[in-house]
């Protein structure tokens, strides 16, 4: 009767911690996060370079919305090498559950498409961005402009 309540718990233990050591793993990759993630208004302040002969500077200050099932609408300003330019974007947005995503928005009335890579921090109150797209070098943050429990929600 000893060996089987011996063999029993050393089985329960060696399952337990099997399932310790699994779980972290699928959290690291499963966070959860979706397309309603950054449903909301960011103020997005981006710089960089955009690799044309010669090369252009780029500034941009954004007010993007994300309507929390993948389309995306945003207005600003974009300086180009100083010439000052009022920018549309329509697009789309894609959320991965460990909270990476991307987004591709056309831009009138440039009238180019765009691509970008971003991370979700800060409890979804920040998105850390970067251009994807060959010969730009453009990086900046979205900030939530209402963040959760603001009263203006």
């Amino acid at each position: 009767m000893k060996r089987t309540t011996i063999a029993k718990t050393f089985t329960i233990a060696a399952v337990a911690a099997l399932a310790v050591a699994i779980a972290p793993a699928a959290n690291a990759t499963d966070r959860g996060c979706t397309n309603a993630s950054v449903k909301g208004t960011f103020a997005f302040q981006a710089t960089g370079t955009a690799i044309e002969t010669p090369v252009a500077l780029l500034d941009v200050v954004f007010a993007q919305t994300f309507d929390g099932n993948g389309g995306l609408t945003s207005t600003g300003i974009q300086s180009h090498n100083g010439n000052i330019l009022q920018v549309a974007q329509t697009g789309t947005y894609t959320v991965n559950p460990d909270c990476s995503g991307t987004y591709t928005a056309q831009l009138a009335p440039i009238g180019i498409t765009v691509h970008f890579f971003f991370l979700i921090a800060d409890s979804g109150n920040q998105l850390t961005v970067i251009s994807t797209d060959a010969g730009t070098v453009l990086a900046g943050v979205a900030r939530r402009l209402f963040p959760a429990g603001d009263w203006r929600q």
